[in-house]
C-alpha cells in the first residue's frame, strides 16, 4: 500500500509538471486550458507556410522562359515586312520594264549622210559634197515617263559604207580623214529628248531635240539633233540633223587629192524608220 501511494503521488507530480499551473484571468478565475488539438494544429500549420512561397518561385521560371522564347517571334514579323517590301520593289521594277517602249531602227529604210562645202580642182565655184551610208542600226528605249534609257539605247552607222557621187572623194575621206580601217563605226548614244511629249505619242507629229554623245574617229563629243518625227502605233519615222566640226573629232579637213579643200563644219543627217515595240 505504501508503494502504491508513492506511485500515485509521483504520477500526479508528473501531470502537474507537464501541464503547468492553470492560467488565471484578472479576476482570478481559471482560464480554460487549450484543447490538446489546438497545439497540434498550430504546430501542423507552421510547416505548411514554407511551401506556399516555393510554388511562386517555381512558377516564375516558366514565365521568364516564355518571355525569352517570345523574343524571336517578335523579330519574325519584321523580316516578313522587309521581304514583302523587297517583293513590292521587284514587282514595281518589273512593271516599269514591261512599260518601256523600244524603237528599233529599220536598216532597210534608214540612212545617214554628211553634207560639206568643198572646193574641187577644175571647178571655179564651191560645191556641196554629200556622202551617204545605208548601214544604220540600233534602237532607242523610252521609260514610261518618256525619258530615254541611255544604257539600252544606241544608234550605229558604218562609215566604211559611205558613198558619194565621186569615188576619189570617198576613198580619200575614208582612207585619210576618217581612217575607217581603224574606226569603221560612228555611234550615237542618246541621253535626253527635250520637247518630246510624254508618254511617247502613238499618233501625230512632234518636233524635239535629241541630246547625246557622238563618237567618230575614236573621239566622243556631245551633240544635239533637231528631230521631226511622225508617230504611229507600229512605227515611227522622221529626220534628224546636227552640225559638227571635223577638227572636234581629232581630224583635219581634207586638203589634198581630188579635193582641194573642205570646210571644217559638216551637217550630219539621219533619215530613219523604226519599228515600235512595247
Amino acid at each position: 500500500m505504501a508503494r502504491a501511494g508513492v506511485l500515485a503521488v509521483a504520477g500526479l507530480a508528473f501531470v502537474m509538471t507537464a501541464c503547468g499551473p492553470a492560467a488565471t484571468n484578472q479576476s482570478g478565475a481559471p482560464t480554460a486550458a487549450p484543447t490538446p488539438g489546438a497545439a497540434s494544429a498550430v504546430l501542423t500549420s507552421q510547416p505548411a507556410a514554407a511551401p506556399t512561397t516555393m510554388p511562386t518561385a517555381t512558377r516564375s521560371q516558366p514565365t521568364a522562359q516564355a518571355t525569352v522564347a517570345a523574343q524571336p517571334s517578335q523579330a519574325q514579323p519584321t523580316s516578313q515586312v522587309a521581304a514583302a517590301g523587297q517583293a513590292t520593289s521587284q514587282a514595281q521594277a518589273a512593271s516599269q520594264a514591261a512599260a518601256t517602249t523600244t524603237l528599233v531602227i529599220d536598216s532597210s529604210a534608214s540612212k545617214a549622210s554628211y553634207r560639206a562645202h568643198e572646193q574641187i580642182g577644175g571647178r571655179t565655184l564651191p560645191s556641196e559634197a554629200v556622202g551617204t551610208s545605208s548601214s544604220v542600226s540600233g534602237s532607242l528605249v523610252f521609260a514610261p515617263d518618256g525619258s530615254i534609257v541611255a544604257d539600252q539605247s544606241k544608234i550605229t552607222v558604218d562609215l566604211s559604207r559611205l558613198q558619194s557621187d565621186e569615188s576619189r572623194r570617198d576613198n580619200f575621206i575614208k582612207g585619210t580623214t576618217l581612217q575607217t580601217s581603224r574606226f569603221p563605226m560612228a555611234t550615237f548614244v542618246p541621253r535626253e529628248a527635250q520637247g518630246l511629249p510624254s508618254p511617247l505619242p502613238t499618233t501625230g507629229q512632234a518636233t524635239f531635240q535629241l541630246i547625246g554623245d557622238l563618237t567618230v574617229h575614236g573621239v566622243t563629243r556631245p551633240v544635239t539633233w533637231q528631230v521631226t518625227a511622225q508617230f504611229g502605233d507600229a512605227s515611227v519615222s522622221g529626220a534628224a540633223s546636227t552640225t559638227v566640226n571635223i577638227s572636234d573629232f581629232g581630224m583635219s579637213p581634207p586638203k589634198a587629192g581630188p579635193v582641194l579643200s573642205i570646210e571644217d563644219g559638216l551637217t550630219l543627217e539621219l533619215a530613219f524608220t523604226a519599228a515600235r515595240q512595247a
